[in-house]
């Protein structure tokens, strides 16, 4: 599955786009500025307690915070 798929599941999953994970994570300090504040473990609990996901689409969703993909990517 390319990058851009683990997004669109999550989007249909959850509702929510990577904006929405962007704005949540701010909102809950696992960023500050736009800047990952936490590791990846931390991130990765905190989808899969509050949204349901599985392992792999929430290292997606932290792969989007830490800024090493970005939507679009394959």
């Amino acid at each position: 599955m390319s990058f851009q798929g683990y997004l669109d599941s999550i989007q249909v999953k959850t509702g929510m786009g990577p904006g929405d994970f962007r704005a949540r994570a701010e909102a809950e300090g696992y960023t500050k500025e736009g800047v990952l504040q936490v590791k990846a473990g931390e991130i990765v609990r905190w989808l899969s307690d509050a949204y349901g996901l599985g392992h792999g689409h929430a290292m997606a969703i932290y792969a989007l915070l830490k800024g090493t993909r970005k939507e679009g990517d394959q």
